[in-house]
């Protein structure tokens, strides 16, 4: 009987292991199919004028390195656009730092929209509801407000939403975003959330498009559409009550047959300096968000965790010498995997510099997502929910 456990022991590690390899080839697949996209939208070249377009960017609070990144913004290489910050509380911080940006750049058109209607639970969405009543043009572009961006990330997202738009491959494009890489903090704990960005999360986001030929959802860091595709899924008010509202919007303006696109542009988001407490408290909010937003997405990612898969087997066939020939082999995978993504899909140059933690990243990651699988408890930007299929009920309501 114990001989038999062993044995089983041993085939689900080997299994568990296999399958992450498999991950990683099919990641590498998706980062050769991403780069040829890239280098394709780089040399294509389109004499349509570019449409003006409208960036909302919601606030709370100060985050890391903000003044550059509203600078980013404001300094766009793009002939016609406008800034609209909106905050939720009229006594929020952030908002001397909108003014002085309106003081900075007088030329720039740039406003500030007092949200103080609390609509529903996510108290960003609420915010950008009210906010793109304000936005004079169709062309609509969201994100989050720690991106930082370089001058021609305008030209760069909007040539994928509309630059080509006479092309019959790209009339149907309804959403445009981006990837982005984590730039950390001091902490031990910042690093590993810029690692997980950079040779987790990436590789899954590229993997997800080369599999199922598209992307079906959306990220926070550019969420660029028309106002029509925001008005045919019911505007911001359709996802009110849903903690990942980037994947929402992204998955429904999918589901009515427009295209979502991932842009050759990348961005930067600054990372607070995370404890590890904090850190581990974010990354069980980020799992949760996926298990109640792609469940069958979630339970396959049990099989990216190839260094703890590759550990067991070791074990369990007690170091013989092809359990220490895979285990290499998965290392070796997984390096080229996470860190070619993160240098050549995210121009990450800060993610080999933290190589000697991605051991402590792996063996973490899979006791967080196991932790996720359970609870519906989060705490987000202050505040405290339960999340229950995807949708957020404050512990306490605030709702007006």
């Amino acid at each position: 009987m114990h001989f038999s456990l062993r044995i089983f022991f041993e085939a689900v590690s080997v299994a568990g292991t296999l399958g992450c390899l498999f991950f990683y080839g099919l990641s590498l697949a998706g980062l050769a199919s991403f780069l040829r996209a890239r280098k394709a939208g780089e040399v294509r070249s389109t004499d349509e004028p570019l449409p003006p377009i409208s960036i909302l960017k919601p606030l709370k609070g100060v985050d890391p390195e903000i003044w550059g990144s509203f600078c980013s913004h404001a300094e766009q290489d793009y002939p016609e656009f406008e800034l609209i910050f909106g905050v939720s509380d009229a006594g929020d911080p952030a908002r001397d730092l909108v003014r002085r940006l309106q003081e900075k750049y007088p030329a720039r058109t740039i406003k500030l929209v007092v949200a103080d209607r609390i609509l529903g639970a996510n108290i960003k969405v609420s915010t950008l509801a009210q906010m793109v009543r304000e936005a004079r043009y169709d062309v609509l572009l969201v994100n989050d407000s720690d991106i930082r961006v370089a001058p021609d990330y305008l030209r760069r997202v909007v040539a994928g939403l509309a630059g080509e738009g006479a092309r019959a491959t790209h009339s149907q494009v309804g959403l445009v975003t981006c990837l982005y890489r984590g730039v950390a903090a001091g902490t031990i704990g910042s690093k590993l959330e810029a690692l997980g960005i950079a040779t987790d999360f990436a590789p899954g986001v590229l993997s997800a498009r080369f599999l199922e030929g598209v992307l079906k959802f959306g990220l926070g860091s550019t969420l660029a559409f028309r106002r029509r595709e925001l008005d045919a899924i019911g505007g911001f008010e359709a996802i009110l009550d849903y903690l990942a509202d980037d994947y929402e919007l992204g998955r429904r303006i999918a589901a009515t047959g427009k295209r979502v696109e991932l842009s050759g542009a990348t961005v930067a988001t600054f990372l607070p300096a995370y404890t590890l407490s904090e850190f581990w408290r974010h990354q069980l909010r980020w799992w949760r968000t996926i298990r109640d937003a792609r469940r069958w997405g979630h339970a396959g990612l049990l099989f990216t965790f190839g260094l703890p898969w590759a550990v067991l087997t070791l074990l369990a066939a007690r170091g013989a010498g092809w359990a220490w020939a895979l285990f290499a082999v998965t290392i070796a995978a997984r390096l080229l995997s996470g860190f070619g993504t993160a240098i050549w899909a995210l121009q990450d140059d800060g993610a080999a510099a933290n190589v000697l933690l991605l051991p402590l990243r792996d063996l973490i990651a899979p006791v967080v997502w196991a932790a996720g699988l359970f609870g519906s408890r989060i705490h987000w930007r202050g505040d405290d929910f339960i999340v229950r299929s995807g949708r957020l009920t404050r512990t306490t309501s605030r709702i007006k």
